[in-house]
């Protein structure tokens, strides 16, 4: 993580593992939300396709959403709170690919 914005601008040297847990979340959660009047919620595959890309370009912690993913926290969270229209398929072996790769 570069500090280059979230949260206060700091880097991941600077962030503890909850915060930088917090932050995958509070990402995750803005991106599927339904409420938001300036937005229209993403499904599962959109949001995952966009937090690997802040993965990749090292905005969040790549070995803790790989953690968010794998355990399926994401789709247990999905299913709780998201609309079913939201809820697609989501390869996360292939994401998970893919976020190691370079660009």
């Amino acid at each position: 993580m570069d500090g280059s914005g979230y949260p206060r601008r700091l880097g991941e040297q600077d962030l503890g593992i909850a915060e930088r847990v917090m932050a995958i979340a509070d990402i995750f959660e803005a991106l599927t939300a339904a409420d938001r009047p300036y937005k229209a919620p993403k499904t599962l595959s959109e949001s995952v396709k966009i937090l690997v890309g802040m993965a990749r370009d090292g905005h969040i912690d790549g070995q803790l959403l790989e953690l968010f993913l794998s355990s399926g926290v994401y789709r247990q969270y999905a299913e709780r709170f998201l609309r079913a229209a939201q809820i697609d398929e989501v390869d996360v072996a292939y994401w998970l690919r893919q976020m190691r790769c370079p660009a």
